[in-house]
């Protein structure tokens, strides 16, 4: 079991932190990070629906809350999730952004800097943090976390299910006046 978290400068948030050399973490942030932005800024599930191993998905919400006796099943299957996404997806294009595009702004509120691999299984901690001004004079502010599950399939990561809305950071210190993921 190893975990890896690259050192922390002034990040370009469209560089994937991990080096090429450490292709299953570089292979893993391209998913998550690069890809999922991409498809969610453009609200295009085809460019994801392959990362995840359907039959094995489950997603769990948190709902801000860092106590789990409040986490949920929400999400049971691929389908329901891809719903709420696409849902997700179309809402945040219709955020009016005042310095930024939609995919610039996905890109510089995620983080993913710690990846860690046990044989055939990974644990992906996926961070948001924004405070975006908008057009109307109002700020889009964000904070919460995802831990991702993935499994490794006949050679290739797949998403087989997430911890997802939590707050940032845990242990009743998170502010609670800004937006989880899901608002």
């Amino acid at each position: 079991m190893t975990r890896e978290t690259p050192t922390a400068a002034r990040r370009n948030p469209f560089r994937n932190p991990f080096s090429p050399e450490d292709s299953e973490r570089h292979g893993i942030w391209h998913m998550l990070v690069a890809r999922d932005s991409d498809a969610f800024a453009a609200g295009d599930w085809s460019l994801v629906e392959k990362d995840f191993a359907a039959e094995l998905f489950e997603g769990i919400t948190g709902d801000a809350s860092d106590n789990p006796d409040h986490w949920k099943i929400t999400y049971p299957t691929l389908d329901a999730y891809r719903d709420d996404w696409l849902r997700m997806a179309e809402r945040f294009k219709k955020l009016p952004l005042a310095q930024c595009t939609h995919r610039e702004f996905i890109y510089k509120l995620t983080r993913m800097d710690d990846v860690e691999i046990a044989g055939d299984r990974a644990l992906c901690h996926k961070k948001f943090i924004a405070d975006e001004p908008l057009t109307n004079g109002e700020r889009h502010s964000v904070s919460c976390q995802t831990l991702y599950r993935l499994q490794r399939i006949n050679g290739i990561w797949k998403i087989a299910g997430f911890i997802g809305y939590l707050p940032l950071p845990m242990g009743g210190a998170a502010r609670r006046d800004v937006r989880t993921c899901r608002d």
